[in-house]
């Protein structure tokens, strides 16, 4: 009798552990078979451990993003030399980095897609294309610079340096080199405001009817100055005048620099009105397009106006060497 006491006794903490529990499988077999006084070679449950399960991944999302993708891409463009512009430098492509981009949706799902790219290089490059002068950039790519070379117009640089700032502008700044040994607090204030620096010969000579040792002096005169007035290591050369030989070219090259001249030329050294400069370079401008000025009267009237006109064509003034990189704009996150 007693054992028939243990043995309900039993049953029913078994019954009520087990409902306690919950999560074993064959909670409801085995309280069936409890009331109805079967538990004979039932035995207890063992608990099933829980375990993280990593979601899975979001095709629809992942498919959205290859579509797009396939849809953004953009080839790069090698570098080459053209018949009529010379050297041409190249552009880099375009790809969605799909991956990055799905982490970056699935992290924030409540917000707009914001795709992330990553940069194609070509092939061929402006440094692989020999000594060839350079009048602009890749056509492809929406940027253009302003060239002002000095060797005169003081009076005219601050005017000029205040209107970049204003509409925050880089250029670069040719100098004449016997200028920059009378102006060096000058060049230092263009070096201040964060322009490009490079090298425009010495004496504003016309560097095709130099001697060779002659032409090695104009540049490597200006390139010392450079060097010890204001620590810059530049990356380009523009011949005084757009007056140059091969001979010009290939001393360039051997100091580090290439030859550089220009796509459109203001003549400001001639005193036009200053809305004759802003509607040569409103008709005319186009990407890749580098544009000739001098700190005159009538370019630093008219350089707000070229600024403005250059923006609403869609296009980005920067420095000589962000113009002729390959870099490539990148465009605004899309949804």
């Amino acid at each position: 009798m007693m054992s028939r006491v243990k043995r309900a006794v039993w049953v029913v903490a078994s019954l009520a552990i087990t409902l306690v529990i919950g999560q074993f499988s064959g909670v409801r077999d085995y309280a069936s078979q409890l009331r109805n006084g079967d538990v004979t070679g039932v035995e207890e449950p063992e608990a099933v451990p829980t375990m993280a399960v990593a979601p899975l991944p979001d095709n629809a999302l992942m498919q959205r993003l290859k579509t797009e993708a396939a849809r953004q891409r953009r080839e790069p463009v090698d570098a080459k030399v053209d018949r009529v512009w010379k050297a041409i430098p190249g552009y880099n492509g375009l790809e969605v980095d799909v991956d990055a981009t799905y982490r970056k949706a699935i992290a924030a799902p409540d917000r707009p897609i914001q795709y992330v790219y990553r940069q194609l290089a070509p092939k061929i490059h402006l440094n692989q294309l020999g000594n060839v002068p350079i009048y602009r950039g890749n056509p492809e790519k929406p940027m253009v610079s302003f060239m002002i070379n000095v060797a005169w117009g003081n009076e005219f640089i601050e005017p000029i340096l205040n209107t970049l700032d204003q509409e925050k502008v880089k250029a670069t700044f040719f100098l004449d080199g016997s200028w920059l040994k009378k102006n060096p607090e000058l060049a230092k204030e263009i070096q201040k405001r964060g322009h490009e620096l490079s090298n425009h010969a010495y004496s504003h000579p016309d560097m095709s009817r130099l001697s060779r040792a002659r032409a090695v002096q104009e540049i490597e005169k200006t390139e010392e100055l450079l060097q010890q007035t204001l620590g810059v290591k530049n990356n380009w050369f523009a011949p005084p005048s757009g007056d140059f030989n091969q001979q010009t070219v290939d001393i360039a090259a051997e100091h580090g620099l290439k030859t550089v001249l220009w796509t459109l030329d203001t003549v400001d050294w001639r005193h036009p009105s200053p809305e004759s400069v802003i509607h040569k370079i409103s008709s005319k401008v186009e990407s890749g397009s580098l544009i000739l000025m001098h700190p005159t009267d009538s370019s630093a009237a008219a350089l707000k106006g070229m600024i403005h006109a250059i923006r609403s064509k869609g296009l980005v003034p920067g420095t000589v060497s962000q113009t002729l990189s390959p870099d490539r704009q990148l465009p605004a996150p899309v949804e």
